[in-house]
Protein backbone atom coordinates (compact mmCIF):
# COMPACT_ATOMS: atom_id res chain seq x y z
CA UNK A 1 0.00 0.00 0.00
CA UNK A 2 1.56 3.25 -0.80
CA UNK A 3 1.22 6.15 1.57
CA UNK A 4 0.23 9.28 -0.34
CA UNK A 5 -3.66 10.44 -0.45
CA UNK A 6 -3.97 8.43 -4.12
CA UNK A 7 -3.84 5.16 -2.41
CA UNK A 8 -6.72 5.67 -0.46
CA UNK A 9 -10.46 5.75 -0.81
CA UNK A 10 -13.71 5.64 0.99
CA UNK A 11 -14.03 2.03 1.17
CA UNK A 12 -10.23 1.78 2.72
CA UNK A 13 -11.76 3.76 5.70
CA UNK A 14 -14.73 2.05 6.27
CA UNK A 15 -12.91 -1.26 6.12
CA UNK A 16 -11.17 -0.04 9.24
CA UNK A 17 -13.43 1.92 11.03
CA UNK A 18 -16.77 0.73 12.38
CA UNK A 19 -18.21 4.07 11.79
CA UNK A 20 -20.37 5.01 9.04
CA UNK A 21 -22.90 8.35 8.30
CA UNK A 22 -23.49 10.33 9.97
CA UNK A 23 -21.42 9.43 12.66
CA UNK A 24 -18.38 9.16 10.06
CA UNK A 25 -16.30 12.49 10.47
CA UNK A 26 -12.98 11.53 7.92
CA UNK A 27 -13.42 12.43 4.08
CA UNK A 28 -10.30 11.41 3.17
CA UNK A 29 -7.00 10.67 3.55
CA UNK A 30 -4.30 12.76 3.17
CA UNK A 31 -0.87 11.29 4.57
CA UNK A 32 -0.29 8.02 6.29
CA UNK A 33 3.31 7.71 7.49
CA UNK A 34 2.45 4.32 8.68
CA UNK A 35 3.01 3.20 13.16
CA UNK A 36 4.17 7.35 12.94
CA UNK A 37 1.33 9.56 12.05
CA UNK A 38 -1.47 10.53 9.38
CA UNK A 39 -3.58 13.27 8.42
CA UNK A 40 -7.12 13.37 7.45
CA UNK A 41 -9.85 15.94 6.42
CA UNK A 42 -13.78 16.42 6.82
CA UNK A 43 -15.50 18.90 4.91
CA UNK A 44 -17.75 21.03 7.21
CA UNK A 45 -21.34 21.20 5.04
CA UNK A 46 -24.01 23.37 6.54
CA UNK A 47 -27.13 20.98 6.34
CA UNK A 48 -24.96 19.21 8.60
CA UNK A 49 -27.92 17.82 12.00
CA UNK A 50 -25.41 19.68 14.70
CA UNK A 51 -25.58 22.95 12.98
CA UNK A 52 -28.80 23.57 13.51
CA UNK A 53 -29.20 23.07 16.82
CA UNK A 54 -25.16 24.44 18.18
CA UNK A 55 -25.65 26.98 17.47
CA UNK A 56 -29.00 29.12 15.67
CA UNK A 57 -27.16 31.63 14.10
CA UNK A 58 -23.37 30.94 14.93
CA UNK A 59 -23.54 27.47 13.98
CA UNK A 60 -20.08 25.69 15.31
CA UNK A 61 -18.91 22.15 15.29
CA UNK A 62 -19.10 20.72 19.03
CA UNK A 63 -16.08 19.89 20.27
CA UNK A 64 -17.21 16.48 21.04
CA UNK A 65 -17.64 15.67 17.63
CA UNK A 66 -14.21 17.25 16.54
CA UNK A 67 -12.95 14.60 19.14
CA UNK A 68 -14.38 11.83 17.35
CA UNK A 69 -13.52 12.60 14.37
CA UNK A 70 -9.42 12.51 15.98
CA UNK A 71 -10.38 9.42 17.40
CA UNK A 72 -11.42 7.92 14.10
CA UNK A 73 -8.27 9.55 12.50
CA UNK A 74 -6.20 7.35 15.44
CA UNK A 75 -8.06 4.46 14.46
CA UNK A 76 -7.17 4.94 10.89
CA UNK A 77 -3.55 5.25 11.57
CA UNK A 78 -3.62 1.78 13.63
CA UNK A 79 -5.87 -0.41 11.16
CA UNK A 80 -3.98 1.11 8.28
CA UNK A 81 -0.21 0.84 9.48
CA UNK A 82 -1.50 -3.16 10.38
CA UNK A 83 -2.74 -3.23 6.53
CA UNK A 84 0.07 -1.76 5.29
CA UNK A 85 2.17 -3.99 6.71
CA UNK A 86 0.45 -7.33 5.70
CA UNK A 87 -0.70 -7.97 9.45
CA UNK A 88 -4.27 -7.84 9.57
CA UNK A 89 -5.71 -9.82 12.58
CA UNK A 90 -7.43 -13.26 11.82
CA UNK A 91 -10.44 -11.48 13.50
CA UNK A 92 -11.55 -7.62 12.18
CA UNK A 93 -10.78 -5.87 16.02
CA UNK A 94 -13.38 -2.98 17.04
CA UNK A 95 -11.50 0.31 18.02
CA UNK A 96 -13.24 1.93 21.19
CA UNK A 97 -12.33 5.00 22.24
CA UNK A 98 -11.08 4.81 25.90
CA UNK A 99 -9.69 8.53 27.03
CA UNK A 100 -9.53 11.81 26.40
CA UNK A 101 -6.80 13.86 28.17
CA UNK A 102 -6.11 17.60 28.02
CA UNK A 103 -7.98 18.55 25.33
CA UNK A 104 -8.02 21.78 24.24
CA UNK A 105 -10.72 23.82 22.10
CA UNK A 106 -9.17 26.75 20.65
CA UNK A 107 -10.94 28.10 17.79
CA UNK A 108 -14.53 27.30 16.31
CA UNK A 109 -14.83 25.01 13.07
CA UNK A 110 -17.70 26.92 11.07
CA UNK A 111 -19.83 25.16 8.32
CA UNK A 112 -18.03 25.74 5.45
CA UNK A 113 -14.08 24.88 7.31
CA UNK A 114 -12.23 21.64 6.13
CA UNK A 115 -11.44 20.10 9.44
CA UNK A 116 -7.74 18.92 8.94
CA UNK A 117 -6.99 15.99 11.59
CA UNK A 118 -3.57 14.99 12.79
CA UNK A 119 -2.83 11.85 15.20
CA UNK A 120 0.40 10.64 15.74
CA UNK A 121 1.23 7.04 17.93
CA UNK A 122 2.77 7.97 21.60
CA UNK A 123 2.62 4.88 23.01
CA UNK A 124 1.39 1.72 22.93
CA UNK A 125 0.47 -1.32 26.18
CA UNK A 126 -0.72 -4.29 24.66
CA UNK A 127 -4.09 -3.23 23.27
CA UNK A 128 -4.14 -0.07 24.45
CA UNK A 129 -2.53 2.85 22.17
CA UNK A 130 -2.26 6.45 22.96
CA UNK A 131 -2.27 9.22 20.49
CA UNK A 132 -1.29 12.80 20.14
CA UNK A 133 -3.84 14.59 18.06
CA UNK A 134 -5.21 17.86 16.83
CA UNK A 135 -7.52 19.48 14.70
CA UNK A 136 -7.05 22.47 12.29
CA UNK A 137 -8.91 24.84 10.06
CA UNK A 138 -7.42 27.05 7.70
CA UNK A 139 -4.63 28.65 9.79
CA UNK A 140 -6.38 27.97 13.06
CA UNK A 141 -5.94 25.29 15.64
CA UNK A 142 -8.85 23.86 16.68
CA UNK A 143 -8.58 21.18 19.47
CA UNK A 144 -5.52 19.00 20.64
CA UNK A 145 -4.80 16.91 23.05
CA UNK A 146 -4.29 12.92 23.80
CA UNK A 147 -6.68 10.27 22.98
CA UNK A 148 -6.29 6.62 24.05
CA UNK A 149 -7.58 4.33 21.98
CA UNK A 150 -8.36 0.44 22.97
CA UNK A 151 -8.33 -2.48 20.26
CA UNK A 152 -10.79 -5.91 20.99
CA UNK A 153 -10.60 -8.78 18.59
CA UNK A 154 -13.57 -10.10 18.05
CA UNK A 155 -14.55 -13.50 18.97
Amino acid sequence: MKTDVLSFSKEDILSILPHRPPFLFVDRIVKLVPNKMIITERELLPDEPHFAGHFPNKPIMPGVLITDGLAQTSGLLWGLSKKNSGVIPENKPTIFFLAADNMKYTHPAEPGDTLRMTASIDTNFGSFFSFTVEATAGKHLVAKGSLTLAMRENP
